[in-house]
This record gives C-alpha cells, structure tokens and sequence, in this order.
C-alpha cells in the first residue's frame, strides 16, 4: 500500500475557504493559530504521521500487543513513537495555559486527530482517550483533582481512560454493578470489573488515571444511581506525584477482529482507592462530557479510515493494469489500462472521494460549533451551536462510521483479489474500522439518541434550528442560477426531513415502538441531507473561486476547485438519492418487524 499522506490541502479548503476558520480564531482570540502558524502545524502534524505513525500501522497489526502477568506490551515502534508525540508538544495543544498546555483550539487538535487515525488507528487510540478523561476533569473535577491530574495528563506524562461497560450491561449502563463504599476520609473503596477498556494498560506512560462509573450503597436504580470516580492505576498526591500503586489491574486483553495494537483490556477493581467527580447520583450526566468527545472521535476515526481507504484505492486504480478501456485505448504502450477509466472502478472511488469530501466539511463545521461552545462569550451563540451540536453528534458519530464500512470495502474490492492480502493494507483497514459503529454506542444506540432524545425530545426545536440554516442558505444562492437544481433539491429534502419527522412522532404516539423501528433510517437520511448541505456549499465556493480566475491566494488551483463541482454532481446525482429507499423503509412502519412471533425466526 502507498504510504498515508496528510490531506492538508482539503482540510485548509474547508476550514478557510469554506467555513471561514480564520476569522473564527481571531474572534475567539487565538491569535497563535493564524493561517501561517495553522500551516506550519499541520505541516509538522504531516511529517509526524506520515513518517513516524504510518511505518508501523502494518507491522504493529502483526504483533499486536502482548498480556503477560497483568502488563501490556505493546508492539515494536508504539512506545517509541509517543514518546515522539509527547517531545513534540502534542498531548498539550488544546489544553489550557495553566496546567501546560498551549492554548490552541478544540478543532484545530481534532483535525491533526483525524490524521493519526488514519494512519495508525490502533496508536492513535492511546492518546485519544487521555483527551476525553482531561475534558471531563476539567468540566466536573475539583480544585484539587485538577492539581492533582491535569498537568500530568496535559504533558502526556500519564494518560487516561473511560471505564464503562460492563459484561453483562453494555450500553445499559443503569445495569452496572461496580460498587463504591465510602471509607471515611473523602475516598470510596471502588469494587468491580470493566470489559473493552481502551488503552487500559500499557507500557506508554507511568500512571493511567481511569474515569468510572459506579453505583453508591443507598443509591437508587438504574442509571439515576450511577455516580463518577477517578481512579488512578497509581495513586497521586496533591501535586501530582506518584505514590503508591492502586488496586487496579488488567485481567486480561481481548483478540479482536481489527485494532490488535490497540489494549482493549479488562480492567479489575478489587477495592481501589477513588475519588467523586461532581456530585452524587449524577455521574452519567457528568460522563457525557467524556462520551460525546469520544463519539465526536469515534466519527473522525470513521472519516479517518475513509480518507485512507481512498488514498489507497486511487494509487493502485492508477497503476494497475486490466483489460482495455470500452471507449477506447487508453494506455496505448502497454498491454492493457490502467482500471481507474473503468466505470465501475470510477464509481467506488467518487463514493469515496464524495464521502471523504462532504463527510470532512460535515466534521469541522460540528469542531467549529465545539469552538463556539467552549470559547465564545456570546451566550446566544453558545446556546444555538450547542443546540446544533446537540443534533448533529450522534449522526456525525454513526454516517461517517457506517459509511467507513461501504468505503473500506471499496478499498479492497478496488485491488480485487490482492485487496484481501495483508501486504496492500486494505483488508486491515476493513478491520479496524468494523468496531467504529459499535464503540461509544452503536448505530442504533446514536438513531435512538437522535430521533427520541434530541428530535423527539426538544418537540423538533433542534431539527428545526439546523433545517432554518439550511434553508436561509438555499435562498441566498437563489441568484446563482447554475446551481438551482442542487439547492432546490436540499430545500425539498429539508421540507420531507421535517414532514418526515412529524410521520414517526404521530406514529410513535400511538405505538412506541414506531420510533426504535424507523430511528437508523432515519439517521441515515438525516447524514445524507447533511453532507448534500455540504457538498452545495462546496460547490457554490469551488465556483467563486474558479470565477476570480486568480488562485494566487487560494489553497488550490483551477483542477482543485474543478474536481469539487465534478464530485458535487456526482454526490447529488448518485449518493443523495440513496435517500428514496430510506423514506421508503421508513414509511413502511413497525409492523414489519415486529409482529413476527421470535419463535418463527428459525424454522429450519
């Protein structure tokens, strides 16, 4: 497989060209990420993942990590290569100036995240799961648990972890039966086992501060008894030595399917020493801040694996020869074409190239509406991004990894027979990136998170603020006459997402069971509408770029701007009207799934 190139390029299309990043940094005073110094870090965030993370994607596949004895070993080059991350000030980034970061912004770090994914998804695991147990300590820890963690995770010194499931609750997390006894001195003795810990043990760091989930002795059931604790696999002291070790230790590793140098381990609690975050009972509201950073991550993984699969695909589609062109020779002094001119080829590649485009557009408009989130002083603003953040994070986490499966099998299925050799990449690739749909809540758990509690939830007000962007958009293209057809087409798709929506409530009035059945549909339809959005934009910007006629100032050149109206035209004509057969599956109802008796299920 060719090695992973950075997409620079089309990062800084979206983020300046399209989504006015510039001047959104400078409003937010981050006077450090000016256009000049934003390329220079991507330019440094290139070399890091090209040179030292992509060598050893494959080989680190290979080896895997080892269990022995409750210590990990991770395979050759890992360790090695964070220490790199952590000389080059990587962890730090985007955390605040008093624990040692370096102030940057939320999205311009998710953006480099995106790329240590997509060449190395197992390593790039590690250090993502740090940034979520720092964004929920920051949020909802102490003074002193602040103190006592924060500077040691900003560094990368230590690292952290989200310890939620456990075997026999999965996502039912008001199931769980980790225990936490008070001791008496403001600690709570923490009893239990965690299953598919991510980056629980490993031999990165020198202390793993594990964020848990557990349930108080007089607490009330279900998920409105869970509580929050850190709980360090060393214990620290108010400035954030390390003391002695903690109760805590890894049982076991799993053998998965794909992120093999990724520790998923099971974790055990055998009365180890923790601390509340926040207050009492009220852990789940406080974990969501960890959650929704992991599924916003889990979705940059899934564009991540997109991105890559493509990059792979195009190079060997351009030099693989077979067969001759059916309108014509196209390679005139060899034996055959190369497949890139055959017309199904091209379609598995514009899905790629469409997805990874519009999906990429999709993503940091939802980093930007982070940014505004976290840093704007405008309270309004706040309340409107949150609220289309609020929306838009359960399908971001679920399209782009749901359609990260269609695209890693074009991957392979582009090399034909050699696709599902190891050498090429992209079966491991296929690999990988299966488990994206089903960690941080799978498909079905995000449609359900998007049509009952955000939809369905806020009597349609959310659907409704983002649909109003959409449309006020439609309309002040009006004048642009080329692109018409594609705006009207958006226009009407957001008129049926609403009617659409008011279908299933009406249903659902009647039989609850209306809203489970149309949810992932619904999901799907509503990332397609999004990412159409998108594209139009796109589009409408490509164009005025190519009218300027002057590219001495822009990111790319006349062929750049042209390949995006050429992938434009492809995504409305082929992609958006995959949305047909959802609205058809979703008007069809419950019935069809669910009057069949489960003892008909198998009859032979």
């Amino acid at each position: 497989m060719q090695g992973y190139k950075a997409p620079q390029k089309d990062a800084l299309f979206v983020m300046n060209e399209l989504l006015g990043f510039d001047k959104h940094y400078a409003e937010h005073g981050f006077d450090d990420a000016s256009p000049d110094m934003v390329e220079a870090i991507f330019s440094e965030a290139a070399k890091f993942t090209e040179n030292v993370l992509a060598p050893i994607n494959a080989s680190g596949d290979e080896e895997g990590c080892v269990w022995k004895d409750g210590v990990v070993t991770t395979p050759a080059g890992f360790k090695e290569a964070y220490q790199q991350y952590v000389d080059g000030g990587w962890p730090s980034m985007t955390q605040p100036e008093e624990f040692g970061g370096q102030a940057l912004p939320y999205s311009l770090g998710s953006i480099i995240a995106e790329w240590f994914s997509g060449a190395n998804h197992s390593w790039a695991m590690y250090p993502g799961l740090s940034h979520g147990c720092m964004e929920t300590l920051k949020a909802h820890g102490s003074e002193e648990q602040k103190k006592q963690y924060l500077t040691n995770l900003v560094s990368g010194k230590w690292t952290g972890t989200m310890c939620l499931t456990e075997s026999h609750c999965g996502s039912d997390l008001g199931m769980l039966k980790t225990k936490a006894v008070p001791n008496g001195d403001g600690s709570y003795s923490i009893t239990g086992t965690k299953i598919f810990i991510s980056a629980g043990e490993h031999d990165f760091s020198e202390n793993i501060v594990h964020i848990v989930i557990a349930r108080l002795p007089d607490a009330p059931s279900g998920t409105k008894g869970i509580s929050l604790f850190v709980v360090p696999k060393f214990n620290a002291g108010p400035n954030g030595e390390k003391l002695e070790r903690n109760a805590v230790a890894c049982g076991s590793i799993e053998h998965k399917m794909g992120i093999k140098a990724s520790a998923t381990c099971v974790i055990n609690f055998d009365g180890a020493k923790g601390y509340l975050i926040g207050t009492e009972n009220r852990g789940l509201n406080c974990m969501f801040t960890f959650m929704n950073m992991a599924r916003i991550g889990t979705g940059l993984e899934g564009l991540a694996a997109t991105e890559a699969a493509f990059q792979g695909a195009l190079s060997y589609a351009k030099d693989r020869l077979q067969f001759r062109s059916v309108s014509g020779v196209k390679n005139p002094s060899g034996p055959a074409d190369p497949i890139i001119h055959h017309p199904d080829v091209r379609r598995m590649l514009l899905t790629q190239k469409a997805l990874r485009e519009g999906e990429r557009a999709m993503a940091l408009y939802c980093m930007k509406l982070v940014d505004v989130g976290l840093y704007s002083d405008d309270e309004k603003a706040k309340q409107v991004g949150e609220g289309k953040l609020a929306l838009l994070t359960p399908i971001l986490k679920a399209f782009l990894t749901e359609t990260a499966q269609e695209t890693t099998s074009y991957g392979m299925q582009v090399y034909g027979g050699h696709g599902f050799i190891k050498e090429w990449g992209m079966e491991q690739l296929a690999r990988d990136t299966r488990i994206c749909t089903m960690y941080e809540g799978t498909t079905g758990i995000q449609a359900i998170d998007l049509l009952a509690r955000k939809v369905a939830g806020s009597n349609g007000e959310l659907l409704k603020l983002f649909i109003q962007e959409i449309k006020e958009y439609c309309l002040s293209i009006r004048d642009k006459s080329q692109f018409n057809a594609w705006s009207n087409s958006i226009n009407k798709h957001c008129d049926e997402w609403a009617q659409i929506t008011g279908d299933i409530l009406q249903r659902a009035a009647k039989n609850p069971e209306e809203l489970g059945a149309a949810s992932v549909d619904y999901l799907m339809y509503s990332g397609y509408v999004t990412v159409g959005y998108f594209w139009l934009k796109m589009a409408v910007t490509a164009q005025e770029k190519i009218d300027a006629g002057d590219y001495s100032n822009s990111v790319g050149d006349e062929a750049f701007y042209q390949a995006k109206l050429h992938t434009a035209k492809f995504y409305f004509d082929r992609l958006l009207t995959r949305t047909r057969s959802l609205v058809s599956s979703m008007d069809s109802g419950a019935d069809n799934l669910m009057s069949m008796d489960q003892e008909m299920f198998y009859l032979g």
